[in-house]
């Protein structure tokens, strides 16, 4: 495409609104400075604000983590001196069985000694009327050989 050719004062007229938008430039410039300046001021404003807000946040879990925290100790605690309660109890139904185990076994105890003992006095005694017999057989037996000894001629020596 080819454009007719300008005339001067076309010319003029066009250049003089574009110096006219070039002296507007600045003001527009000035205006979108300020503007960007202010946007900074704001997102400043809302990055502190957000920081405010994330340290109070902050302190108030702190706060609540302090709180749970010594809820928790104080439950252990109590928890810690209902379980020593609980093994005092315990030790207590412990050695009372433990002492009534005690007590059966002694008392079985004494039972089996006086029947051991009854056993052995049966046993002495048993050993006793055995070694009576014994002993009256060996006195009649002795008795036996010095009457047979005596019913017989005297034995004759041999000679060597």
């Amino acid at each position: 495409m080819t454009s007719s050719p300008q005339t001067p004062e076309s010319r003029v007229e066009s250049l003089e609104t574009r110096v006219t938008r070039l002296e507007e430039l600045p003001a527009r410039v000035e205006q979108l400075e300020l503007q960007v300046v202010q946007l900074r001021g704001e997102v400043q404003a809302g990055f502190a604000e957000v920081r405010d807000e994330v340290r109070h946040g902050d302190e108030e879990t702190r706060t609540a983590v302090r709180a749970l925290a010594g809820e928790l100790r104080s439950e252990m605690r109590d928890l810690a001196g209902e379980l020593r309660r609980e093994m005092r109890d315990l030790a207590g139904e412990l050695r009372s069985e433990m002492r009534g185990i005690a007590d059966g076994l002694r008392s079985e105890m004494c039972g089996l000694e006086e029947r051991l003992r009854g056993d052995m006095r049966e046993l002495n005694d048993q050993a006793r009327r055995h070694m009576l017999v014994l002993h009256e057989e060996v006195i009649a037996r002795i008795a036996t050989i010095g009457e047979s000894d005596r019913d017989r001629p005297p034995r004759r020596r041999r000679k060597r």
